[in-house]
């Protein structure tokens, strides 16, 4: 039984990446909607049921959890997923979880009422579905007080990352960091709100400053992961058998895996 990592496209690469470094006996399967995506554009209806779609293309590869490793789908359908839609025996989980619990240096289960935190103002780099949901603020919210959010959407920078064109989706963040710095010149954080983002990390940062601290998730992703299957070891089983599936054409899909991860992947058709 492989716990399964979806995006929408091949950003949540960054995500497996961390994870089976973190957790090399654990069985990943990958799915990647490439023939949607991005999802950043679309509508959160849309959204909601091409998520609902996939995860049960992920259940049907024995996936009983699944980690929604795209923001916009967390942002926009893992509340509704949760509340409405899945199965007692099953569990999907999200990428806001873990990057909220750094910024406010509190676990999630932690009910006490919202306080204040050391960070005041945060800059949040996503896409325009994302931003549109308001997810982050919401959650972040229900946890502390004080804190001033400004949020970016950066249209276009996924569909560069997904075309391998490292030159347009440098200067499409550059520009997009510009914008915000308008509205808040003096950020103290930057949360880069989608796993495609980590690749452009350190433009991000250049553009920034060295005195902003720039949190990605992939890694702070794969620490939560390992803590949350320490307390349900019930949701791995036996195996080790790792798979990669896209609705796109797998051998597209594959060629771009490579530029993200710099080794062979082969992807097969879901």
């Amino acid at each position: 039984m492989a716990v399964g990592v979806f995006d929408s496209g091949l950003g949540g690469l960054t995500v497996l990446e961390a994870v089976t470094q973190r957790l090399p006996e654990v069985p990943f399967v990958y799915f990647a909607d490439s023939a949607h995506a991005p999802y950043g554009v679309r509508t959160a209806e849309d959204i909601y049921n091409l998520t609902c779609a996939a995860v049960e293309r992920m259940w049907d590869e024995g996936c009983d959890l699944v980690v929604l490793a795209c923001n916009t789908a967390a942002a926009n359908a893992l509340k509704r997923m949760q509340e409405t839609w899945l199965p007692p025996e099953k569990r999907v989980l999200g990428v806001f979880v873990p990057m909220i619990e750094a910024l406010t240096e509190r676990k999630w289960g932690d009910n006490s009422p919202p306080r204040e935190v050391a960070v005041k103002h945060v800059a949040l780099f996503a896409t325009p579905a994302t931003v549109s949901s308001r997810a982050f603020q919401r959650e972040l919210a229900f946890r502390a007080i004080g804190v001033d959010v400004e949020a970016q959407p950066c249209g276009g920078v996924v569909d560069a990352i997904e075309d391998g064109d490292e030159i347009l989706a440098e200067a499409l963040v550059n520009s997009h960091v510009e914008a915000l710095k308008r509205r808040m010149p003096h950020p103290e954080a930057a949360i880069l709100g989608c796993t495609h983002y980590p690749l452009m990390q350190k433009t991000f940062q250049t553009a920034l400053g060295d005195g902003v601290t720039v949190y990605s998730q992939a890694a702070l992703v794969a620490a939560s992961l390992a803590d949350y299957l320490t307390r349900h070891p019930d949701m791995v089983g036996p195996g080790t058998e790792r798979r990669f599936l896209t609705t796109g054409d797998p051998a597209r899909v594959s060629s771009k895996a490579v530029q993200f991860l710099r080794r062979p992947i082969t992807f097969e058709k879901a």
